[in-house]
C-alpha cells in the first residue's frame, strides 16, 4: 500500500488535469477574430483623397490605407509609410526615407515614385482631395531614388508632418486610383473584402502585411451601419455588433457603463458642432444678426438636449484638447434680451424668417428642434428641412451652397483655416482672419504659433460666421472581453491594429 501526502496528491489531479485539457474533446477555445463594429452613417464611398465626409477614414484609415506619418491615440505624429525625415534649417525641404519590402493589396510596390504620385494628385488642378487647400505649400515633390522622398515647401509649415498623417493624405497605387471609392487598395493590415450597400462594408486581414513589428490580431472586420440610435443600443445587447465607438444613444449610454459586459468609456473627439450660416447671403451677411442668434443659444441647456449633458461647450472653432484652446463662450453668452435688441438695430424687430438643413443624423435632429425653439423665444422662425446625408446635403451646402442656415460636425483635427477657404460653405471673408491663419501655418516656433492660433480664435468668435455650439464627445461602448481600442479620437477614426479579443 502507498500512502500519498495531500501534497502530492494535488499534483497528480493536476497532471491529470493538464492531461485532460490537452485532449481535443477539452482543448479550450481560442480567442475570437472576427468583429462587428456599428456606425451611424454610411460611407459614400471608400476613398478619403476624394470626399469630405469623415467617415470614409472611419472605415479605412490606417485599417485599408496608411500615409507617410500616423497619428497614434495620444494625437501624436509618429513614422509610418516613412521610417524617417530630416528638415532642412529653412523648413523648406523634407528629405524622407521610405520603409522598404511595402506592397499595396494589388501587389504593386509602395515606394518614392508612388508617394510622388500620391502627393501631385492631392495638389493637382483638378483635385477634389477634401483637405487640398493643406498641401498647397507644396511646391514640389521629388523621387530622387525609391526609398527617398523631398518635398520643397513654397514657404515653411508647422504642421506638415501633422497634416501627411491624416485620412486625406493616405498613399494610393496609380493602377487603381480611379476605382477606390468602391475597391480601395492600400497598403493596410486589412484588405477590401466586399461592400453591401445599406448594410456593411468587410475588410479581411492582410497576409502580406508588411509592418511586421505591429502584426494585427483580427482574421475579418464587419462594419455595419445602424443609424437608429435605438436599434444601435439593441444591437449591441444582443449580440449582433460587438462595439460602437460613437453611439448615437447619448440617452443610454450611462446604461451600458452600469453593464459589466461592456466597457464604455468617455471620450473626447475632434467634432466641433457648429451652425453654420451662409454669410454670402442676406440676413446673414450682417454680423449683428450672426451674433444675435449666438446670444440666443443656450449651450448648456442645448448640451443637455442634444446628447445628455455630454459634450463641452465652444466659443469658437477648437476644442479643449487642442494645443492653444481659448475658453471664448463668454464672447457672446447666452442673453436672449440682448439677442432681440441687437435683431432690432439690424432691422429685424418685428422677426426673421430662415429654413435650416439638418442633416439626418441624430444629434443633429436633436439640435436642429432645440435651436428651433430657442430662436423662436427672440421672435426668429426656424423652419427644418430634413436632408439626407451624406450625399444630398453634402451637393446642396457644400457644393452647391444652397441654404440659410445648417448643423454638422466638423471633424478634422486644427481645421480652423478652413474659414479661409475660397469658396468655403460658409461663404465666410475677412482678410485679417485669413493673414493671422497663414502666419499660425508657417511659424516653426512652437509658442509664436500657437499664439497666432489664439488670435484667430478670437476673430471667430467676434465675428460668429458659424454658431461655435458644442464638441462631441466619444461615447465608446465595446464588450468586456474587447480590448485596444482608442478611449479618445484626436482624429476621426477607428483604428483597429490593436484590437483584440482577451478569451
Amino acid at each position: 500500500m502507498v500512502l500519498r501526502t495531500r501534497s502530492s496528491r494535488r499534483h497528480v489531479l493536476a497532471g491529470a488535469l493538464m492531461a485532460a485539457l490537452a485532449l481535443p474533446g477539452f482543448a479550450q477555445a481560442a480567442p475570437r477574430t472576427d468583429l462587428v463594429l456599428g456606425m451611424p452613417v454610411e460611407p459614400p464611398g471608400l476613398d478619403p483623397t476624394s470626399a469630405a465626409p469623415t467617415v470614409i477614414g472611419q472605415v479605412v484609415w490606417q485599417n485599408v490605407f496608411q500615409g507617410l506619418t500616423r497619428i497614434d491615440r495620444d494625437g501624436k505624429v509618429q513614422p509610418q509609410l516613412a521610417k524617417s525625415w530630416t528638415v532642412s534649417p529653412d523648413g523648406l525641404t523634407y528629405t524622407f526615407a521610405l520603409q522598404t519590402g511595402v506592397t499595396f493589396h494589388n501587389g504593386e510596390a509602395f515606394d518614392a515614385g508612388t508617394a510622388k504620385f500620391s502627393l501631385d494628385a492631392i495638389r493637382a488642378p483638378g483635385s477634389v482631395n477634401p483637405q487640398k487647400a493643406l498641401y498647397a505649400v507644396i511646391a514640389e515633390a521629388a523621387a530622387p531614388d525609391p526609398q527617398t522622398l523631398v518635398l520643397t515647401l513654397s514657404k515653411s509649415s508647422g504642421n506638415l508632418l501633422f497634416w501627411l498623417g491624416q485620412p486625406a493624405a493616405v498613399m494610393v497605387e496609380p493602377k487603381s486610383r480611379d476605382g477606390l471609392k468602391s475597391n480601395p487598395v492600400g497598403t493596410g493590415p486589412f484588405r477590401f473584402a466586399s461592400w453591401r450597400k445599406g448594410d456593411r462594408v468587410e475588410l479581411a486581414r492582410n497576409p502580406d502585411y508588411w509592418d511586421k513589428a505591429r502584426p494585427v490580431h483580427l482574421d475579418k472586420v464587419t462594419f455595419r451601419f445602424i443609424g437608429d440610435p435605438q436599434a444601435a443600443a439593441a444591437a449591441l445587447r444582443a449580440g449582433d455588433v460587438d462595439a460602437y465607438p460613437l453611439l448615437p444613444a447619448p440617452e443610454l449610454y450611462s446604461a451600458f457603463q452600469k453593464d459589466k459586459a461592456f466597457t464604455a468609456e468617455p471620450g473626447l473627439t475632434e467634432m466641433k458642432v457648429v451652425a453654420g450660416m451662409n454669410n454670402a447671403e442676406k440676413p446673414f451677411s450682417d454680423k449683428r444678426v450672426r451674433q444675435a442668434l449666438m446670444m440666443a443659444v443656450d449651450r448648456k441647456l442645448l448640451i443637455e438636449g442634444a446628447y445628455s449633458g455630454y459634450g463641452a461647450a465652444i466659443g469658437s472653432h477648437y476644442t479643449p484638447n487642442d494645443p492653444g484652446y481659448r475658453d471664448l463662450t463668454g464672447i457672446y453668452p447666452y442673453d436672449p434680451k440682448k439677442a432681440k435688441a441687437l435683431l432690432a438695430e439690424a432691422g429685424y424687430a418685428k422677426g426673421l424668417t430662415f429654413s435650416f438643413k439638418s442633416p439626418q443624423m441624430a444629434y443633429a435632429t436633436r439640435t436642429a428642434e432645440i435651436l428651433q425653439a430657442m430662436f423662436s423665444e427672440v421672435g426668429v422662425t426656424m423652419t427644418i428641412v430634413p436632408t439626407e446625408f451624406p450625399a444630398k446635403w453634402v451637393q446642396e451646402v457644400m457644393r452647391d451652397r444652397k441654404f440659410d442656415m445648417t448643423v454638422i460636425a466638423h471633424a478634422e483635427p486644427m481645421d480652423i483655416a478652413i474659414y479661409s477657404n475660397d469658396p468655403y460653405y460658409f461663404g465666410y471673408r475677412n482678410p485679417a482672419f485669413n493673414d493671422v491663419v497663414a502666419k499660425a501655418a508657417a511659424s516653426t516656433d512652437e509658442a509664436a504659433r500657437l499664439k497666432l492660433y489664439g488670435e484667430a480664435q478670437e476673430i471667430l468668435a467676434e465675428d460668429v460666421p458659424a454658431l461655435f455650439l458644442f464638441v462631441l464627445p466619444k461615447l465608446s461602448v465595446w464588450r468586456a472581453k474587447l480590448t485596444g481600442f482608442w478611449k479618445n479620437e484626436p482624429v476621426p477614426s477607428n483604428d483597429l491594429t490593436e484590437v483584440r479579443w482577451t478569451e
